[in-house]
């Protein structure tokens, strides 16, 4: 009986000290409706490191904040010239990539995230990207992938801000993520980590709602549950444009 307690009581005293340090966090806001006027939003994402004991020494503590979209198969295509014609000559599909993805940092990632965390935990914006979907045709994947990821950064779908993250007094934190207007509806989600030495000590996960509302909602719901009235309607649309244009052309000259 002995024993048994002993061996309890060290499980839990093992238990605090593996968990001496823990991320208490939360969000600005977690619903973002797009409208027909939305424009882009902003998220702040704060919080705070519980200690169970002081603080240890050894290497400081770097904080990594993650906030990532609904992922999507996507195929990249590489266009060459053939006979005077530019045709697509090569293709590589990947199984899911985040539809947005932003990386905020206390301090350079490469430098405070080890390898091996990285491939374990997905954070670096490469390791986001799924495996390649069926086999691949092409020597070498990486231009394909790499055009992808030059093409989201310059969309500002995909971003790495080193310093993003500020950190007071090793206890409180805050990063502010910028959205553009070009948003994938979808559940978003955030990770928060905190390291020491490149290595994930604890991390807390929180999600983001981000849905269409109003007319916005309606056109898109059309356009999915009811395509050929939503292009009949788009057609109606245009020919009444038109014929408004022309007649106000006409009163104009007259």
């Amino acid at each position: 009986m002995r024993q048994l307690f002993a061996a309890a009581l060290l499980l839990c005293l093992t238990g605090v000290a593996t968990r001496a340090e823990e991320v208490v966090a939360g969000l600005s806001q977690d619903n973002i409706d797009i409208t027909a006027s939305f424009e882009g939003s902003e998220i702040l994402i704060y919080g705070a490191v519980k200690r169970y004991s002081p603080e240890p020494g050894g290497p400081p503590l770097e904080v990594i904040v993650t906030l990532e979209g609904p992922s999507a198969p996507v195929t990249i295509r590489r266009k060459s010239r053939e006979a005077g014609i530019w045709v697509n000559t090569a293709s590589v599909g990947v199984a899911a990539a985040p539809t947005f993805y932003s990386v905020a940092t206390t301090g350079p990632l490469n430098d405070i995230l080890a390898p091996d965390e990285d491939v374990t935990q997905r954070i670096s914006i490469p390791l986001a990207m799924r495996a390649f979907s069926g086999p691949l045709t092409v020597s070498d994947a990486r231009p394909f992938t790499e055009a992808l990821l030059r093409i989201r950064e310059a969309d500002g779908l995909y971003s790495v801000e080193t310093g993003g993250v500020h950190l007071v007094e090793d206890t409180l934190f805050r990063a502010d993520f910028d959205l553009p207007s070009n948003l994938a509806e979808g559940d978003y989600k955030t990770r928060i980590f905190l390291l020491r030495g490149g290595h994930v000590i604890d991390q807390h996960r929180a999600a983001i709602y981000v849905r269409k509302v109003g007319l916005e909602r309606w056109l898109f719901g059309l356009s999915r549950d009811l395509p050929a009235a939503y292009g009949l309607m788009s057609l109606a649309l245009a020919v009444f444009a038109g014929w408004a244009a022309a007649a106000i052309f006409r009163i104009i000259r007259n």
